[in-house]
């Protein structure tokens, strides 16, 4: 149900599935997601379990309300009233959570300088430049690139993200790492490498990418490949102690 994601000893990480929830169809099974119509009750279990599961306390995690936009907050407490795409934290034991379902949910942390932030970069996030406006964030709060340490959790792949001919251009024409061909050789894009290419640029070296796509992988949720459906998360946090 959980893939962890090593991030340095002081921070926990890690990117849920979809398996192992109480959610019924076409949420099945372990849907995060609180805004897509499905039973709360349900949701509320999910992320209990989910929270259980990772060790952190669930009355302890932030969860964004997420417009793809480039915004970030910085947060010392779970609630968070506006609509942001990262958050930052210096407060152990608070967990970050980001959900996606396609996107690219991206988890980054300074151990030494105790800062970790997290990010929604989808198609317009990626473009607007979600990724590095958290990372300035962390750096003004004392996190050095060259200390953090990123992953980037499963997404929609070039090979699959089709998108018009002048939608990969505009987003290629600021991200050009995300310029990419289908496997049926139409346009495409791969926010996965645009982002590598971003925290590249901002100095960041350690930076893990984990090669599912979802729309291939039956045991994530994809949008692009199911329409009504749940939304895995992921989670990051610095510990206690």
């Amino acid at each position: 149900m959980i893939t962890a994601v090593a991030l340095g000893a002081g921070a926990g990480a890690g990117f849920t599935g979809r398996a192992g929830g109480v959610s019924t169809a076409p949420y099945d099974s372990l849907n995060l997601g609180g805004a897509v119509g499905d039973d709360p009750a349900a949701v509320g279990a999910n992320r209990r379990h989910a929270a259980a599961a990772l060790g952190i306390d669930p009355g302890r995690t932030v969860w964004m309300r997420q417009v793809h936009s480039a915004d970030v907050a910085f947060v010392t407490a779970p609630a968070l009233p506006d609509p942001v795409d990262a958050v930052v934290t210096t407060v152990p034991g608070l967990a970050l959570a980001v959900l996606v379902a396609d996107c690219a949910p991206v988890l980054l942390a300074d151990t030494a300088a105790g800062v970790v932030g997290a990010a929604h970069s989808g198609r317009p996030g990626t473009a607007a430049g979600v990724v590095p406006a958290l990372l300035k964030e962390m750096c003004a709060r004392g996190a050095d690139p060259a200390r953090i340490r990123a992953a980037i959790g499963p997404a929609a792949c070039g090979g699959c993200y089709e998108v018009p001919e002048e939608m990969r251009d505009e987003v290629a024409a600021v991200v050009p790492a995300a310029y990419a061909t289908t496997s049926r050789g139409t346009p495409g894009l791969d926010i996965r490498a645009g982002i590598v290419a971003q925290l590249a640029a901002g100095g960041v070296g350690d930076i893990r990418v984990d090669p599912r796509c979802t729309i291939e992988t039956r045991g994530l949720f994809s949008y692009r490949r199911d329409g009504r459906t749940g939304r895995f998360a992921g989670y990051v946090w610095l510990k206690d102690g």
